[in-house]
């Protein structure tokens, strides 16, 4: 069953296809089931134009990720077309010990890969890291690399350079690293993409880059950044200079992106089927943008919505954040209509109770609390 294995270096390889597919945000049908049909069109289009990194999780959509993943390319493609990475999460969907690693074997039954080729403990940070010592997640893992079951492991990680300084000081055995960098959170205090990054290089672990767009942020930017890439080339999509953004820094295995649809595949095809890492123009152009933002106030979450899961009040937290950062230039009534909306049956900002289980759960590292104080407005 296990193949020829390929070492880690060889990822960082010119040969190597710089975007990756992830598989956090799938296209569903309208009862909210998954999409299979889209995913396997997706899937083949990624396959054919040469792309072989899948990006699931254990929690991701109660599994129903990695199960699509299974239909659409474990089930129809032989296991040297494609590279499987996914994540156990010790702080999430298990109780524990024996709960946590049960995470691993139904992972591998869901996505019927029979490996993983990547493996990560996942999205790591103050709150949550000291779990995977209680559950004797890192010598589980090395344990199943040791079996054949896993190629690399590594951890995916959301805090401070601090804390990835001292995981990576205690775990020199891990073999990469998954990191949140993009050109709108390169000296961004609370997520510290370029320090991150610079740590990870230091120690030499290659990286997995999560979030290039943001969350989709940067798909559809304000329009001052809209105005700084018009001016450069009208022709390209602002999703392409975040994703080659990313793809062209050093020491990266491939830049995730988690499409939704066929267009967004298409889109970021066009332009990382035949990647050119940006010359000095078109990084001045990215600089230039990056000035942009800076006077820009938005709040800069990333619709991950692990901040929802445990509200005891069921507030759509990412939603209210969107149509806040999304009203600018909108029609008061407009405004209303998508807030009421997004709040039918739901919490509503004015309903936050301030427990913080939100901001203990928030990678961005948010003051969701004040945040959602402000996000009130809305309501009225």
């Amino acid at each position: 069953m296990i193949l020829k294995e390929k070492k880690m270096e060889d990822y960082l390889g010119k040969d190597i296809f710089k975007l990756g597919f992830g598989l956090m945000r799938l296209p569903k049908n309208p009862d909210g089931t998954m999409d299979i049909p889209q995913v396997c069109e997706m899937s083949d289009r990624f396959i054919a134009a040469g792309g072989t990194y899948f990006d699931t999780a254990y929690v991701y959509d109660n599994g129903s990720s990695e199960a699509a993943f299974k239909a659409a390319v474990a089930d129809r493609y032989p296991r040297e077309a494609y590279t499987l990475c996914t994540k156990l999460c010790a702080w999430q969907q298990c109780h524990d010990e024996a709960s946590a690693k049960q995470q691993f074997y139904t992972s591998l039954e869901r996505t019927g890969a029979g490996y993983f080729d990547f493996y990560l403990l996942h999205a790591l940070q103050r709150n949550n890291y000291k779990k995977y010592d209680e559950y004797h997640i890192w010598d589980f893992v090395a344990e199943q690399k040791a079996k054949g079951l896993v190629r690399h492991y590594g951890f995916s990680f959301h805090a401070d350079p601090d804390l990835l300084e001292e995981l990576l000081t205690a775990h020199p055995e891990i073999d990469f690293v998954q990191l949140q960098i993009n050109y709108a959170d390169m000296e961004n205090p609370g997520v510290n993409s370029r320090r991150n990054w610079e740590i990870c290089k230091a120690h030499g672990k290659p990286v997995v880059v999560m979030e290039p767009v943001k969350g989709g942020v940067l798909a559809d930017p304000i329009p001052a950044v809209k105005a700084v890439f018009d001016r450069a080339n009208k022709e390209l999509s602002y999703a392409s200079w975040a994703v080659r953004f990313v793809a062209s820094m050093d020491n990266i295995i491939t830049v995730l992106s988690g499409m939704s649809n066929i267009a967004q595949m298409e889109d970021n095809l066009s332009y990382m089927k035949a990647f050119r890492p940006l010359n000095e123009q078109e990084r001045q152009v990215i600089r230039e943008a990056q000035a942009a933002l800076d006077t820009d106030r938005s709040i800069p979450c990333t619709s991950c919505h692990y901040c929802v899961k445990g509200c005891p009040m069921n507030i759509p937290i990412p939603e209210i954040f969107t149509i806040y950062n999304r009203q600018k230039g909108s029609a008061h009534f407009r405004v209303v209509r998508e807030y009421t909306n997004a709040t039918r049956e739901r919490g509503r900002a004015s309903d936050c109770i301030q427990c913080g289980q939100c901001e203990s759960a928030c990678p961005q590292h948010l003051p969701v609390i004040s945040l959602l104080e402000k996000c009130r407005e809305l309501e009225s």
